[in-house]
This record gives C-alpha cells, structure tokens and sequence, in this order.
C-alpha cells in the first residue's frame, strides 16, 4: 500500500523549483499557479533568497504549487490508497484527492498565507524544534513557559510555539537530553496566535463546495481517515490554530498497512521522520526530476486495488 505525503513550510529552500520547470508543462502551470495566488511561483521558487520564501505569504503558496507540479510529474493519479500533508501541505493532500480543485487550492493557500503572515506581525511569534529528551519533561517544560506543543512529529520531535521571549527561555534552558533548534517560520503557526487568520479563511471556505476525497485523508487533528469533503474542509480551516499531531498520521499508515511512502518537493523532511518511526516502511524524497524513475517503480511495487478511504 503506497502513501503520498506533503511537506508543510520550512521545508523551501532556494532554487529547488529550478529543475522542474525544466518538465513539459509544468513552467505553464507554475505561472498559471502563480496568476490564482499572486505570488510568483516561478521567481520566488528559482531565484529569490532564503530571507524572501521565509516570508509567510511567499512561502505557503510556493510549497502548495510544488507539491502539485512534483505530483503531476509523478503521474500518480490512482496509484496511492492514502494521502497526508504537515500543516500547509494538507492543503496539496486535499487537492490530491481531489476534494479541492487546483483554483480553490491556490486560493484558499494564499488567503491562509496572508491571514497568518498578518497574524504573525501582530506579535513576534515563532517555533522551535525540541529532538530528543523525555516528551513528558518536554511537554512540562512546554506549559512553564507558556509554549504550545504546536507540532506532535514523533520518532522524538515535538514543535513548540509562542514569542520570541518564550522560546529564547526554552532555548536557553532546554529539558533534560533534548536539543532546541529554532524553526525558519515567521509566526507561532498552529497556536491561537494564528486566531486573526480563521475569519477571511473560513469565509473563503464558505463558498467553496469541496467534492468526497477519491482516496483517503489523513487528518493532521487526529490521524483520522477522511473522505467526506465538507469535513476535509472544514478541517483545513480548524487546522490554522490546533496542533497538527503528524505522529499521529504516521501511526494510521503504519495501522492501514502502508509498504511505501513517497513525499513530494520540496521533499526531506517527513521522509526524515518516518526513516526513525515507521521502520520497515520504504520511503522516498522526490526532491528533483533525477528521483522520477525511482518514484515509478515504487508506484509499481506499492499500488494496490485497496482505498484506504473508510470514514474515521
């Protein structure tokens, strides 16, 4: 059983959209992604600077477009029984499975991307990663200081967010065996610092009308399966100030029987996490067009006549 999973914002780096523009078809639809969003896809994914794609409103709208362009370069279409995406990747997931259409995509990315990026400027907010040490003492530590465990990523990982203040403390003072590394995020993303950005995204939201998922959604709530569109929706929208509990995620492809996982660009990190949690599962990170022949052959080895799509 094959799943395809989408890296959520941090992940950019510069140029790493250069080699697929290269692809039939796929500069034209970069700039047609680019027209829906208001953001240059193709500069912003070439030649802009890592300072420029931190930028909130850059960078959601260009992880979302590449995931879409490495997808259609995949040719995977039916090929995967589960789809999931970390915080602005499930937006590519929920495409992917066709509950959103590529317009509504880009649309709803880039009003999330500008709600949260205004949100982010009203007080300065950020995320840090804590790897290692116990999560109990993690999660302590988290409430001391009044942090939010904004990212659940398992195999050892937990994201917390708040002000810059309260993540300098925790940097300072770490828990016991854990390594603090601070994220290059422009906001506290996943907290309800992010609450200005769920009025005009819900609105949006409302007049959409989002199809049933064709293969199932991993919800990052909960790890739930998903299939009814409404409920994929409205779950984008909650996501903006809960938690995205990807440990979670990882436990439902392990429960479903997942073989293969395969993450599209800017690929790395989730693939990352799985190598440490989901042991004995094949993985791979499509990061450039050289990764196509291997991504085909697990497309054959994995797929299966098999949904994955029952309602949790």
């Amino acid at each position: 059983m094959l799943a395809i999973v989408c890296p959520g914002q941090g992940s950019q780096t510069p140029g790493f959209l250069l080699p697929w523009l290269d692809l039939p078809g796929l500069r034209e639809r970069a700039e047609s992604i680019s027209a829906g969003t208001g953001i240059d896809v193709v500069e912003h994914g070439t030649i802009s600077d890592e300072e420029t794609i931190k930028d909130t409103a850059i960078a959601q709208p260009l992880i979302v477009a590449a995931g879409l362009l490495t997808h259609a370069a995949l040719g995977a279409d039916g090929a995967a029984s589960l789809v999931a995406g970390h915080s602005v990747g499930e937006i590519t997931a929920a495409a992917i499975a066709g509950v959103l259409d590529d317009n509504s995509a880009v649309r709803f990315v880039a009003t999330r991307a500008r709600g949260m990026a205004a949100a982010s400027a009203v007080t300065p907010t950020g995320m840090s990663a804590v790897l290692g040490g116990d999560s109990e003492e993690v999660l302590a530590r988290c409430a001391e200081l009044g942090l939010t465990p904004a990212n659940m990523n398992g195999a050892g990982q937990i994201v917390a967010a708040g002000t810059l203040d309260q993540l300098g403390d925790l940097l300072s003072s770490p828990p016991a065996k854990a390594r603090v590394i601070p994220l290059k995020v422009a906001g506290a993303f996943h907290t309800a610092h992010m609450a200005p950005a769920v009025a005009d995204l819900q609105s949006l939201a409302d007049t959409l009308a989002p199809a049933d998922a064709s293969i199932g959604v991993i919800s990052n709530a909960d790890g739930a399966v998903i299939t009814d569109g409404a409920d994929v929706l409205a779950r984008l929208v909650a996501q903006v100030t809960s938690p995205v509990r990807w440990d979670a995620c990882m436990h439902t492809m392990l429960d479903r029987g997942v073989t293969g996982m395969i993450e599209l660009a800017p690929a790395g990190t989730l693939v990352g996490l799985a190598k440490r949690a989901m042991k004995g599962v094949e993985t791979l990170a499509v990061k450039t067009p050289d990764d196509l022949d291997a991504a085909a052959r697990m497309l054959r080895d994995h797929s299966d006549d098999q949904t994955g799509s029952t309602t949790e």
